[in-house]
Order: structure tokens, then C-alpha cells, then sequence
């Protein structure tokens, strides 16, 4: 298949994907609280050394979520279609800290009930509980399914912008796993994008306030 990428000089090639690599990384992790800054991302991914008085766990996600990159690209150019294995296995990745927890799987859908809270329009704390784990399997095989057909369908950029914020919303939404949701589903979501040979879509960390307020706004119609 072409990538976004494919009509470059191979040492530019290299370049560009580092980077991007970094960037989506970094602001993907950071979304989810990782204290470590552009610069050390990059730092810890081409050199391989870790950063004095930042956590091990912080360092960890950088990686897992370098290897899932990996792992996106390797789904697109080898799985005729995406399955949940694909997901438990990309669930595996990205969460390198795994504790023994039969509350807390790692490669398997969620087994206890979630939920998170948020301020609503009153300036009020609310809460949203995501579906019950009984949910989860057909949930996810109708939102597989399109997955799968987007990445089939999706031939314009108009097209990969919709198509990535509709994965990702509706993957939040269900909320299938325990942890790692929305590393996940920014991964997941950028795969029509990549298909349709554009870059991926990386969600800066300074938008973070205002992708949750969008999603609460949505959420709550």
C-alpha cells in the first residue's frame, strides 16, 4: 500500500517518521498525565537513556506507545481486517506496567464497571458510567466493523478527519478496557487516515481541556 511517506528521499524518510513518532508520543501520553516533555521523549526514544528524577512508569509508556506506532503501521501493511485479538494485542503494548489483577486484565476486555466525572454546564461535579462489561464484546465487533469499513472507504481528507473523530468519540464511549483507552483509540483511529496516505492525526496535548469538553458537550445530547 502507499504511505504518506513513500515519495521521499529515504534518509528524510527516516527523519520525518522519528519525528513524527516523537510528537505523536509525546502528546498522546501527555494527554493522559505523562510529566515527560517533547524533547525528552525524543531523547529517550533515539538514544535509549532515561531522564534523571522522572518516573520509571513515564518512561515505560513512552516506549510501549513508540512499539504500538510500530504496530499500526504492521496491522495496515498485514492484516486483512482488525480483529479484537488485534486490539488485546495492541492493549498489551501500550500498558508496559502489568500487575496481576483479575480486576485489572491486560489484553482482555474490561471486567469491573468504570465510569469518570467531569464539571457540567452548572460548573456542578457530574459523573458517566461507561457501559457494563456484559456490553463490551458486541459493542466492540459493531465498532470493529466500522473500523474495518472505514479503512476501506476513506478517500479524502474531509473523509480521514470524520473518520478519526468518530472512532475515537465512539471507542471512548464504550470505554472497552480498564486503562489505556484514549491512547488507544488515538491509535486505532488514525488507521483510515494512514490507509488514504495521509499522516496521522496527533492531538496536541494543549488541546486537552478543550477535546473534553467536547466530548462532554457531545455526551450529554
Amino acid at each position: 500500500m502507499a504511505y504518506f511517506y513513500d515519495h521521499l528521499d529515504g534518509d528524510i524518510k527516516t527523519i520525518l517518521l522519528a519525528q513524527i513518532r516523537n510528537a505523536w508520543t509525546h502528546h498522546s501520553t501527555s494527554l493522559e498525565g505523562n510529566s515527560l516533555t517533547l524533547g525528552e521523549t525524543s531523547f529517550i526514544l533515539e538514544e535509549g537513556l532515561t531522564i534523571q528524577g522522572k518516573p520509571i512508569r513515564d518512561h515505560n509508556e513512552i516506549y510501549g506507545h513508540a512499539r504500538a506506532i510500530e504496530l499500526i503501521y504492521n496491522l495496515l501493511n498485514d492484516a486483512k481486517e482488525i480483529t479484537k485479538q488485534h486490539l488485546f494485542q495492541l492493549h498489551e503494548t501500550v500498558l508496559t506496567e502489568r500487575i496481576i489483577d483479575i480486576d485489572q486484565p491486560v489484553g482482555k476486555w474490561k471486567t469491573q464497571s468504570n465510569f469518570t466525572t467531569y464539571i457540567d454546564a452548572n460548573n456542578k461535579q457530574a459523573w458517566r458510567e461507561y457501559p457494563a462489561p456484559k456490553f463490551i464484546d458486541s459493542l466492540m465487533s459493531e465498532w470493529l466493523n466500522q473500523l474495518n469499513q472505514q479503512i476501506e472507504t476513506v478517500d479524502s481528507q474531509e473523509k480521514a478527519l470524520t473518520a478519526y473523530a468518530t472512532l475515537h468519540l465512539n471507542f471512548v464511549t464504550i470505554h472497552p478496557f480498564f486503562d489505556g483507552n484514549g491512547r488507544i483509540a488515538r491509535l486505532l483511529a488514525n488507521l483510515p487516515v494512514l490507509k488514504a496516505s495521509f499522516p496521522p492525526i496527533v492531538v496536541p496535548q494543549e488541546a486537552r481541556y478543550q477535546l473534553i469538553k467536547i466530548r462532554f458537550s457531545i455526551w450529554k445530547n
